[in-house]
């Protein structure tokens, strides 16, 4: 119960960062992940990883062509990158 509690916080954080997710939407995420990750095996983990370091790459590249800032990581009010 407690686990749910923190994931809900942790994405409830992370959805106000981004512009198109709202805080709750980001809780039930936050709630979700740990449930889908324990049916999710290593070679999908995998898949699901590098399918995202691609997007981005793909993402970035297109920003740069259009001239428009790439995506950069979550930060902190300090500025300081999210762990």
């Amino acid at each position: 119960m407690i686990g749910k509690m923190i994931g809900a916080f942790v994405g409830s954080k992370a959805a106000q960062s981004s512009k198109s997710l709202g805080g709750p939407t980001g809780a039930v995420l936050g709630v979700l992940a740990p449930a889908i990750l324990r049916r999710v095996s290593l070679p999908a983990m995998i898949a699901i990883g590098a399918g995202g370091y691609l997007v981005k790459k793909v993402m970035d590249k297109d920003a740069k062509r259009q001239g428009e800032p790439a995506v950069t990581p979550l930060k902190n009010k300090d500025g300081l990158a999210a762990a």
